[in-house]
């Protein structure tokens, strides 16, 4: 099964929900805080409805305490992760 990576940076306790394209890459914003792991979480479940995908699929590799993450795709190859980046998302999720 193919596997992609992808990087993200995330903004906790923000007031909504939301995925956004940014002249950096993706920005995940989550309401929830950076404690006990609940913005992590948080990521997870939003990127899944962003990419239409189910949460198992998604997974942080690399940055678990940091704003800036490493995001596993697992059944989706680089390419086909770009396609879904590219296509607009949801601006609350």
């Amino acid at each position: 099964m193919p596997e992609s990576v992808f990087h993200i940076t995330v903004k906790p306790k923000s007031p909504r929900n939301e995925v956004v394209r940014t002249t950096e890459g993706v920005l995940v914003r989550v309401t929830a805080p950076p404690l006990e792991g609940h913005a992590n979480i948080a990521v997870l479940e939003v990127l899944a409805k962003a990419l239409n995908l189910p949460k198992s699929r998604l997974a942080i590799t690399a940055g678990a305490g940091s704003r800036v993450k490493r995001v596993a795709v697992s059944g989706l190859s680089q390419v086909e992760l770009q396609e879904r980046l590219d296509k607009p998302f949801d601006t609350v999720l």
